[in-house]
């Protein structure tokens, strides 16, 4: 496959669409990551933007969401015989809610995988919510040309992934593991913009405050150890002060994940760094 063997070393794009996902940042990140990034530790992984970019040479990657890591796990370890479970789900309403009913608790690591990819494509707008018991309860998207994978894709995300550790929990978990030197990359749930602008629902646990002072603490030990840091989160005063006296850089991001058009517009977003 020599198209295959060109783009091995290039950014590659997601494989699934996630809220908070940083897609669109990348061109204005450029400036703003590390001259050099051998290895990366990356807690909030969703959709794995900036990793299929940076392209380390080793990494730990982590989230809370276990639907989510079991999807890279396998997409890491089985990455044919995922292409081969693909290739049983259609695109119809009545499939969509028949597959979204089911435990994945029940199912095997393959099959939780093809069906978490599935839910995420045509599932409407390419949201993953679930509500307090965990249970995924987006409707159907009606994407009636919407293609489930691309095979290339999905093989040179694989091989990214083998040189990844693939880890499911609190952010602190894979902070654990960090050595000075190391790239971290932390992109949170953002702090909301206002008491109704909430949304933290990517796993049934809440991410406030506390969560977001446990974090600022951890920014600034990760800094002591020397480690290179770089966050993102929205714009409010709140996150302003928690990290005062570090270098902060305002950013465009255009909210992609909203169920109306008019709330897609361009937002001013931080960029916390503890380097120039």
């Amino acid at each position: 496959m020599p198209d295959c063997h060109r783009k091995q070393n290039l950014p590659l794009k997601p494989l699934i669409k996630w809220a908070g996902g940083k897609s669109r940042l990348i061109a204005q990140f450029l400036f703003l990551f590390p001259v050099k990034v051998n290895f990366l530790v990356e807690p909030f992984f969703g959709g794995g933007a900036v990793f299929l970019h940076l392209n380390p040479t080793g990494a730990i990657i982590s989230d809370k969401n276990e639907e989510l890591m079991n999807f890279y796990r396998v997409v890491r370890d089985h990455p044919v015989e995922l292409l081969a479970d693909l290739q049983r789900h259609v695109n119809t309403e009545e499939y969509y809610y028949r597959v979204r009913s089911l435990d994945p608790a029940q199912m095997t690591s393959l099959e939780r995988a093809s069906r978490f990819l599935y839910l995420n494509k045509y599932g409407y707008n390419g949201l993953w919510r679930v509500n307090s018991k965990g249970i995924h309860n987006v409707p159907y998207g009606r994407y009636k040309n919407k293609k489930l994978v691309h095979e290339q894709d999905l093989i040179l995300v694989s091989a990214r992934l083998k040189k990844t550790r693939i880890l499911c929990g609190d952010f602190s978990l894979a902070l654990e593991e960090t050595e000075p030197g190391m790239f971290v990359y932390l992109d949170p749930p953002y702090h909301p913009l206002s008491e109704t602008a909430r949304f933290t629902s990517y796993t049934s646990d809440s991410f406030g405050e506390e969560e977001q002072r446990r974090l600022a603490r951890a920014f600034q030990n990760l800094d002591q150890r020397g480690c290179r840091v770089m966050l993102s989160n929205s714009d409010t005063p709140f996150i302003r002060e928690l990290y005062r006296g570090y270098n902060i850089v305002e950013v465009k991001a255009r909210r992609a994940i909203n169920c109306k058009g008019e709330g897609r517009g361009l937002l001013t977003e931080l960029v916390i760094r503890n380097y120039h």
